[in-house]
């Protein structure tokens, strides 16, 4: 959410922004909040005027009472009266006011950087650096089902009875291998000095709307029906949300931490469920990273943020390059947000693993954010990144590490969490070789 004062003293450029985003028809918007702006100044200024002149007035009628003045006194008194009936009229246009104020702020875009991009979708998306060579094996790559299927590890099958579809269940070393990874980001995240945290996995209204707009709301977030409470789409809801209506001192910053959560995501629309494959579903599992800090760092957090996925994806022997989103592919809470892409040698294409966002202090605004310092209090900035979400990155991993016999590599970052192993062996070569 921008700042009014935008409006107030810079409108054309709350404007610009909205074309810059494609979002023309809330052109009419800004107009209207200067309008309801300049009408609640208005009405305060007259609402204080006549409390004051309540006060002079109410002071009067005692004064009048005691010189046995009665009939002036009750002309004030119904002076007052009067007052008193506007002053409740004002109070409550003032509040009407205010909410449609506060309707249209959440839904005009946050201003984003002078460095992005301009572009209508994600099409128009600009290639920033690929990292990894990104490798074509002279042996066809299966789809990642059926690399799954042969360890024995998916069955969509039982998920459809259990759950419908979009669900699945992971089994033995490809649940394994799953954890480890999750387990290597969140460890990443630690070494390089990030609190690990395990936050709710449900979050109020409240803090749904200080987070996220309420377009992506609708098209992601589960409501659990009867209550005040969201499953969370990403732990960075719940993670940001921690902080609401905090004032915090300066020496506590920059917040740092890296979060684990199960999410839970609609997927509807245009893309649409996967039938058969992990890539779009419901629910899956995701190591995240947030940083709260001062405005003037935000630029450089959100370098160094980006920077880690790239590190941790390279690790595990997988091309990954940034995208970054232009005008009209962010989010309306974005300022500025890259996107990381893994290799895919199956499709011969890249696909998006993770995504990183600087939201300025949009959140901060929302949900009351704020630092101490020498000249008062002031309005933190929220980033966050993913460090690694699971399936996307195993699918990942798998197509970049399979190899022609149908094994698949399990590289040294990985092996800890493995019990060991370097190679993971399909299920029919695993039982020949027991047999032997």
């Amino acid at each position: 959410m921008i700042d009014i004062n935008l409006i107030r003293t810079n409108k054309e450029l709350v404007k610009e922004n909205i074309k810059k985003k494609f979002q023309d028809n809330k052109l009419p918007l800004v107009d209207e909040v200067e309008q309801l702006d300049k009408q609640a100044r208005t009405l305060k200024q007259e609402g204080d005027f006549l409390r004051a002149s309540r006060n002079s007035l109410s002071s009067q009628i005692g004064s009048l009472m005691k010189e046995k003045k009665l009939e002036e006194a009750e002309k004030i008194k119904q002076q007052v009266k009067t007052n008193n009936l506007r002053i409740q009229q004002i109070e409550k246009e003032e509040e009407e006011i205010a909410a449609r104020i506060r309707t249209i702020m959440l839904s005009l875009p946050n201003i984003i950087d002078s460095s992005v991009p301009i572009g209508k979708d994600d099409s128009q998306n600009v290639e920033l650096e690929k990292f990894g060579e990104p490798r074509v094996p002279n042996f066809e790559v299966p789809y990642h089902a059926d690399i799954i299927a042969s360890i024995n590890g998916l069955d969509k099958e039982s998920a459809g009875r259990t759950s419908g579809n979009g669900f699945y269940y992971l089994m033995g070393d490809a649940a394994r291998l799953h954890e480890a990874m999750i387990a290597y980001g969140r460890d990443y995240m630690i070494d390089h000095g990030f609190t690990y945290c395990i936050p709710p996995f449900m979050i109020r209204s409240d803090v749904v709307d200080g987070v996220m707009s309420f377009d992506e709301m609708e098209a992601m977030m589960y409501k659990i029906e009867g209550e005040d409470l969201y499953l969370v789409g990403t732990s960075e809801h719940s993670m940001i949300g921690k902080f609401k209506g905090q004032i915090l001192s300066e020496a506590e910053l920059p917040v740092k931490m890296t979060s684990y959560s199960p999410c839970f995501r609609k997927e509807g629309g245009a893309h649409g469920l996967e039938e058969r494959g992990l890539y779009r579903v419901h629910q899956f599992e995701k190591q995240e990273m947030i940083v709260i800090c001062k405005p003037e760092e935000s630029s450089q957090w959100y370098e160094k943020m980006w920077k880690l996925s790239v590190e941790i994806f390279q690790n595990l022997n997988v091309p990954v390059r940034t995208l970054e989103c232009c005008s009209g592919d962010l989010a309306d809470l974005k300022v500025k947000s890259c996107d990381v892409e893994a290799w895919s040698p199956r499709q011969k294409k890249y696909f998006e693993v993770g995504s990183c966002s600087n939201l300025s202090d949009a959140q901060a605004r929302r949900l009351g954010i704020r630092a101490k310092g020498e000249n008062g209090t002031y309005l933190l900035h929220t980033l966050n990144n993913t460090v690694l979400a699971s399936p996307r990155a195993l699918i990942a991993f798998l197509e970049n590490n399979v190899q022609a016999d149908g094994s698949i590599l399990v590289p040294q970052a990985l092996r800890p969490y493995m019990g060991g192993k370097s190679v993971i062996t399909p299920s029919k070569q695993q039982q020949i070789q027991d047999m032997v």
